[in-house]
């Protein structure tokens, strides 16, 4: 008897430094995994970018590794750094070097997007995609992101987007259209991909691309999103006041609404999932603090000396240097770290109780933006594991603190492919 195959799509996350796919079945169990590094961008003349076939020699390459021994693969999904951006002709073959999400743009090209956009767009600052779109411009050339491209080679169409991609380039996720400012920096709408919605089915995927990568002939390749909303989703948040804390080297909160938050001073957009919204901030303040006066094994023995349930009343605000934008918009906030017990275990203590009053303003500011109030929390990152600063924390939000799905980017996108399958992950 022929043992029945599996169900599973497939999540591609096409990361800064390597590629990730993971096989995800209709439980959300990760059923294979397998990444593959990839080469670093070119860096000259102050400007930073990569050949994209680079990302798609890495993408073939993690295939190569991934056992898909017993599943039947259904659909396809992919994100890729958000903000990067390579030109293509009408085959989508790239017309140049694509430009990264760190990339920075001429004087000239950030000027005509200042000079037009609205404060609330994310598409402003040099960096933004749609001002380096404006140093790619080759003739009839299009403009696609990298899960764009990635998913165009899956598919053989290089002509469309999703709506989280298409934000940082000028996209009006309220409308859902482009908007008339943007041909007014120069750049024609028409060179801009059709837009739809994060997990809506592109088409089936390429004859030639199924053959070389062993899927199925019917596979559906299905529109993707960034980096950033696929690791939110690989959480398991779905329903408005869903919180994420991402504590890394900075903090950065993220959170499900029912309406959207649009704050130009506080750095503040919201990506739009389905008819949810997806806002966020970031602290300058976080875990980098913390790595400035103690080493990570120094942090991991003062911590289990810890008193997390009674507070140290030291009203810190950790920052490493001067300025703040979210919660507080300030660039002049200086840190307010002092006075410093002779205890290490009281300053780290300190230290925490000062960033998770900071995430707790973080979420309230975010509901006072018009966000929808926080309920639940997901932690992922470095800090996530440190069981005091977790407690610290608890007592700091008062809301149900609950595990994070996964904290593998590709996990969320495989959410999204499930999603273009008609399926509700």
């Amino acid at each position: 008897m022929v043992p029945v195959a599996h169900e599973v799509v497939l999540g591609i996350d096409i990361g800064t430094s390597g590629v990730r796919i993971v096989a995800l079945d209709a439980a959300l169990a990760t059923r294979a995994m397998a990444s593959a590094p990839m080469a670093p961008p070119e860096t000259s003349d102050g400007r930073i970018r990569q050949d994209a076939e680079v990302w798609w020699h890495a993408t073939r390459a993690a295939f190569a590794q991934l056992d898909l021994d017993g599943l039947d693969v259904r659909a396809v999904a992919v994100d890729g750094t958000s903000g990067t951006i390579v030109t293509v002709d009408d085959e989508g073959t790239p017309n140049g070097l694509a430009s990264m999400y760190n990339d920075v743009a001429s004087d000239a090209a950030g000027a005509a997007v200042a000079a037009v956009a609205p404060r609330e767009t994310a598409a402003l600052g040099r960096t933004s995609p749609l001002a380096r779109a404006l140093d790619l411009r080759r003739g009839d050339a299009r403009l696609l992101h990298q899960a764009d491209w990635i998913a165009g080679r899956l598919s053989g169409r290089f002509d469309v987007t999703d709506e989280n991609n298409a934000l940082k380039t000028g996209f009006d996720p309220v409308a859902r259209e482009w908007p008339a400012w943007i041909e007014r920096t120069g750049l024609r709408r028409d060179d801009l991909p059709r837009v739809i919605p994060a997990g809506t089915a592109i088409g089936s995927i390429h004859p030639d691309t199924a053959a070389n990568l062993g899927l199925p002939a019917d596979t559906v390749v299905v529109a993707g999103t960034t980096d950033g909303c696929a690791a939110f989703l690989a959480s398991g948040a779905s329903t408005p006041g869903d919180g994420v804390s991402s504590l890394g080297t900075t903090l950065t909160l993220k959170l499900l609404s029912a309406t959207p938050v649009f704050a130009p001073a506080f750095g503040i957009y919201s990506h739009r999932i389905g008819d949810i919204w997806l806002a966020g901030g970031a602290s300058n303040s976080g875990g980098g603090v913390l790595a400035s006066f103690f080493s990570r094994e120094e942090i991991a023995r003062l911590s289990a000396q810890l008193q997390p349930d009674a507070p140290t009343g030291l009203d810190y605000y950790p920052l490493t240097m001067a300025g703040e934008r979210f919660p507080i918009n300030d660039p002049m906030l200086a840190p307010r770290l002092s006075p410093r017990p002779a205890d290490d275990g009281r300053f780290l203590q300190g230290m925490l109780e000062g960033i998770a009053a900071i995430e707790a303003e973080g979420y309230r500011r975010l509901a006072s933006l018009g966000a929808s109030p926080l309920a639940t929390v997901r932690s992922v990152g470095g800090g996530s594991g440190n069981t005091a600063w977790t407690r610290i924390r608890q007592h700091a939000l008062d809301v149900p603190f609950l595990p994070a799905m996964s904290d593998h980017a590709a996990v969320g996108t495989a959410r999204l492919a499930w999603r273009g399958l008609g399926h509700a992950c």
